[in-house]
């Protein structure tokens, strides 16, 4: 079992965790704190939905009514977040495949390639979180700084960090996925056991080996010193 593969999951799951709570958040942009003071009311606005709330804690939400009638910025947002989390969850559904603990996925090479399958797909999946993310970022900005601009300012939501947050993940687990494949593909040094060898072993070597040497050598034995 690979650490590296364990920690790569964990970082790219909770990514993909981060970005789908991001997507699904209506806190991508609020206003600001001077309104909010002036008028009790707090405002957020999501992807998907607007709210709206006051002092007293109440809360009213109301979707978006038709995809047309949505500034360009917003539905580029949402198409980068939704490819996002199909990225992500078809990249931890490769992480699966190609973790070594597993049983499928074949042989070892083949895992391989599918763990670095799943770490480009989770750094894909970053991407697009992080561009959709500073996109409606730079616009949040971009309308809070602009003199001219009279119309509602708002400041970055708590979404905005989470979508980044989960980018970062995303983008970490699937460069230690791919790297973890050289791990794979190093070749394992095969060690042979010949067994313990004993003193006993040894010294019937070394006489056996003297017994050898004599009997290959008879003229050394039975010359004319022998005899006297």
């Amino acid at each position: 079992m690979s650490r590296a593969q364990i920690s790569a999951l964990v970082f790219g799951v909770g990514g993909f965790g981060a970005l789908v709570a991001a997507t699904t958040s209506n806190e991508w942009k609020v206003t600001t704190r001077a309104s909010s003071v002036i008028t009790a009311t707090w405002v957020y606005q999501g992807l998907w939905m607007n709210c709206a709330g006051n002092a007293l804690g109440s809360f009213h939400c109301r979707p978006h009514f038709t995809i047309f009638k949505v500034e360009g910025y917003i539905q580029a947002c949402r198409g980068l977040m939704i490819a996002a989390v199909s990225l992500g969850f078809f990249g931890s559904i490769f992480a699966l495949f190609g973790m070594k603990c597993t049983k499928v996925g074949g042989s070892d090479k083949a895992k391989a390639k599918i763990a670095c399958l799943a770490g480009i797909v989770f750094i894909l999946s970053g991407l697009c979180s992080m561009t959709g993310c500073s996109l409606y970022a730079n616009k949040i900005t971009t309308e809070f700084f602009d003199p001219l601009f009279v119309e509602q300012k708002y400041e970055l939501g708590a979404a905005l960090f989470i979508g980044w947050a989960g980018a970062s993940l995303c983008i970490i687990g699937g460069v230690i996925f791919c790297f973890s494949i050289s791990d794979s593909n190093t070749p394992r040094m095969g060690y042979v056991y010949n067994g313990a060898t004993s003193v006993m072993s040894s010294r019937t070597k070394y006489h056996g080996g003297e017994r050898d040497f004599k009997t290959t050598n008879p003229s050394k034995q039975f010359d004319k010193n022998a005899y006297v």
